[in-house]
């Protein structure tokens, strides 16, 4: 069987991996899973400096899903290409870092830096951090700023760049499209939904940022319509994201026309889900006589 699918100049083994900000630096999930067998790693959001994140609470569950508001804690750049990108290469992973720079200026650092360095298979740029000196506003939300932002990213990008887009627009197929005419090679899609929580002991927001990310399976009916229209409107490859948590999910994704997919929530339920699907994809393929991964892809298009 062949499971490898392709994004832009990059093949990856099979087309399982995990989002950025639910495995860590990779370390931590290759307690549980042999990462090198996965499709890749999206790393953990990097910043040129170390981040501190938000102050608590972060996390809190929902009925289907929780909500996070981490706000981009990381190890900065220099720690990670020091300490944490050694071990991702010893084990062999695919190694997709996520960039996440609130500002044009770093956005495009970090590009440079990361495609230039050996090892390192593509980046992912996380288009839904807020654009500190434009008032605070998500690049990924006004399609001006985010080509402007991504001409000046792939200027400075050697190989493959992905985009990660925020579903938090009114036509999300228009960033896909800007991404592509852009010279992106594949979008993401999608990172969480806007969502809150209120404290009715004290009647205030929850998490100090007021709003928080929503993922898990309560997204993943809309996150699977946005993929199966990015796939309708833009021919560029589409890792797919938004509560995949069994096979079925995979395959609804990958038939709406998915590249690729991303485990996310999952992966901090059970941290080995990512390696459990990728099995239970190849017994789907065994059980159904299909020898290519790639004759799934896009089958509703079809």
């Amino acid at each position: 069987m062949n499971l490898s699918v392709t994004i832009g100049t990059l093949q990856l083994k099979n087309p399982i991996t995990v989002a950025s900000g639910t495995a860590g630096y990779g370390e931590e999930l290759s307690k549980f899973v042999d990462i090198g067998a996965l499709g890749a790693i999206f790393t953990k959001g990097l910043s040129l400096k170390p981040r501190a994140g938000n102050p608590g609470p972060r996390i809190a569950e929902t009925p289907s899903g929780m909500l996070n508001s981490i706000g981009l804690e990381n190890v900065g750049i220099e720690t990670f290409l020091l300490h944490k990108l050694p071990f991702l290469l010893q084990s062999q992973a695919t190694v997709i870092p996520n960039i996440a720079g609130h500002s044009v200026e770093e956005n495009v650092e970090l590009a440079k830096i990361l495609s230039h360095t050996d090892g390192i298979a593509a980046v992912e740029l996380n288009v839904s951090c807020p654009n500190v000196k434009e008032g605070g506003i998500a690049f990924g939300q006004d399609i001006t700023v985010f080509s402007k932002l991504l001409e000046k990213v792939r200027a400075v990008t050697r190989g493959v760049l992905i985009v990660k887009l925020s579903p938090n627009v009114t036509d999300i197929t228009q960033f896909a499209k800007a991404a592509k005419e852009a010279g992106a090679n594949a979008v993401s899609a999608v990172n969480t939904f806007l969502g809150m929580k209120i404290d009715i002991k004290t009647g205030k927001p929850y998490f100090a940022n007021k709003v928080a990310g929503l993922s898990g399976p309560a997204i993943k009916p809309i996150a699977l319509r946005m993929v199966y229209q990015i796939v309708e409107k833009v021919d560029i490859p589409v890792i797919g994201i938004g509560g995949i948590f069994t096979v079925d999910d995979a395959l609804e994704f990958l038939m709406a026309g998915a590249t690729a997919i991303q485990i996310g929530t999952a992966t901090l339920i059970n941290p080995d889900t990512s390696a459990v699907l990728l099995g239970n994809l190849q017994d789907y393929m065994k059980k159904n006589s299909i020898n290519d991964i790639n004759d799934l892809i896009g089958i509703a298009h079809r």
